[in-house]
């Protein structure tokens, strides 16, 4: 084969690795953003708790009984997390798009 033949199947393949990442973060960025509108309703639940309510977390098959101050520095906690992972990811989606173009181009499609 010729030199700008196996460069194109090179650059190719490359850019189909590209498009399986990009897919992959976009998966994944569904799931975070699926969590964070979990945690946001377990949120909105907890707030409308008064003191005497009592909170239990299921461990396994078992609740448990957990102190609500506990619960829902948990679930904040969580919140934090899902939305930094978030912004993680589209920055991410950000840097892949743009690896993903300049293939694109160097492949001619």
């Amino acid at each position: 084969m010729s030199a700008p033949s196996v460069d194109l199947q090179a650059a190719s393949a490359e850019y189909q690795k590209l498009q399986l990442e990009l897919a992959n973060t976009i998966e994944g960025r569904q799931r975070l953003e699926a969590q964070l509108s979990e945690n946001e309703a377990v949120k909105k639940e907890f707030e409308q708790l008064t003191q005497e309510n009592t909170v239990y977390k299921l461990l396994g098959p078992v609740l448990v009984k957990q102190d609500q101050a506990d619960a829902k520095a948990n679930v904040n906690k969580r919140l934090e997390f899902i939305q930094s992972e978030i912004k993680r990811l589209e920055g991410q989606l950000k840097e892949l798009q743009s690896k993903q173009e300049k293939k694109k181009q160097e492949v001619g499609f």
